[in-house]
């Protein structure tokens, strides 16, 4: 348990928008630099500093395609889907249980607001409704331990 004058290390009280929603399909209110609140990461869409070097220099949000698109996802793109989004696809299944493809699939079909719905339900610890964390398996506020994650294909 954490003393009530101790600085939370993670924000769990995150209510899922638009501009969260990268290129790719990542949902970076769910990532755990975006949710930390030491050395936070304002998220792929975002022009604030400080970003962690890995986003400011991330193939996809770099894109010259992608400026291009209309929608700015990478769904648009005339090169979709890309060997970097394929291997960015293949990792986040692998390790998270969460495809970027599925993602991207549901935003484009069903849209925006029915994602973040999905996203919001998908990411709520169900014992104590916090934010939960793609890239970790336990609840950072009461320690609930995940099974699984249910991919957007399964809601499709």
């Amino acid at each position: 348990m954490r003393k009530s004058s101790e600085k939370k290390k993670f924000n769990t009280a995150i209510v899922f928008e638009k501009e969260m929603i990268a290129p790719c399909g990542m949902n970076c209110g769910s990532c755990l630099g975006y949710m930390r609140t030491e050395n936070h990461c304002p998220g792929c869409r975002s022009d604030a500093d400080p970003k962690p070097s890995y986003c400011r220099d991330c193939i996809v949000i770099n894109c010259d395609l992608l400026k291009e698109t209309e929608s700015k996802f990478c769904y648009d793109c005339p090169k979709y889907p890309c060997r970097r989004l394929k291997n960015l696809d293949k990792r986040y299944r692998t390790r998270y249980g969460t495809s970027f493809f599925d993602n991207l699939v549901m935003i484009k079909e069903q849209g925006m607001e029915r994602f973040l719905a999905f996203e919001t339900e998908r990411r709520r610890c169900p014992q104590c409704g916090s934010t939960l964390c793609v890239h970790r398996t336990f609840c950072f506020e009461c320690g609930f331990k995940q099974h699984s994650q249910d991919s957007v294909s399964q809601q499709i």
